[in-house]
């Protein structure tokens, strides 16, 4: 009787330690690690697509942009002339853009600028649609950086022109002609202006396109 009942005890007992220690943590031992914290990706990842969207969205802006000024640019010197009202028995006063290979070269440029726009919108419509997308970003990067290379060095050699008319030259003889071709001058400084603005904005382009890329 004493063995059974002895053995009663200790069942007894070490059912109820088994107890107290799945029940509550033993007394003097360190606190339990906190759960694991779980990180839902979607929100992240929605918000990452309205970002590269609202990015796309801002580059076809930027591309409404600068296809306006460049093809403003190239319009407005390509169609600039002026005919002084006198002229002698040989010669006839006239100024226009072809007179000058640099103007030649500056309508042709602002002209490619503007029809590089209308061939590059369809890509930047994909870029809306497929936010994640990074061939077609990767060939505009590229392309509206030679759009940068091309316009900025129309309109500084331009510019050169354009100021040695209004300013002349004494060294060189170069004489001041904006005086006598005054509406013909001032046609092209409008056109150097918006040539330059559409450099600006293909720069503005290249910086969207490259943080575009930069977002996961």
């Amino acid at each position: 009787m004493d063995s059974k009942k002895s053995d009663e005890v200790a069942i007894s007992s070490d059912a109820k330690a088994n107890y107290d220690a799945k029940g509550k943590a033993v007394e003097g031992a360190p606190p339990p690690p906190p759960p694991p914290v779980v990180v839902t990706t979607k929100a992240t990842k929605i918000r990452n697509i309205r970002g590269k969207k609202g990015l796309a969205i801002i580059d076809i802006v930027l591309r409404l942009g600068a296809g306006s000024a460049a093809l403003a640019a190239a319009y407005i010197s390509g169609n600039t002339e002026q005919i002084l009202p006198f002229f002698t028995q040989f010669f006839q006063f006239h100024a226009q853009y072809n007179d000058l290979p640099t103007f030649t070269f500056f309508v042709a440029a602002n002209a490619v600028a503007g029809g590089y726009i209308a061939v590059s919108l369809p890509f930047s419509i994909v870029c809306i649609v497929r936010p994640h997308a990074i061939g077609p970003r990767l060939l505009l990067v590229f392309l509206d950086t030679v759009m940068v290379a091309l316009v900025m060095s129309a309109a500084g050699a331009s510019s050169a022109i354009v100021y040695l008319a209004h300013n002349g030259n004494l060294n060189s003889n170069w004489l001041a002609i904006c005086m006598q071709y005054t509406d013909f001058c001032q046609a092209l400084s409008g056109a150097l202006v918006a040539s330059f603005v559409a450099a600006v904005f293909f720069m503005l382009l290249v910086v969207n396109s490259t943080f575009a890329l930069k977002r996961k």
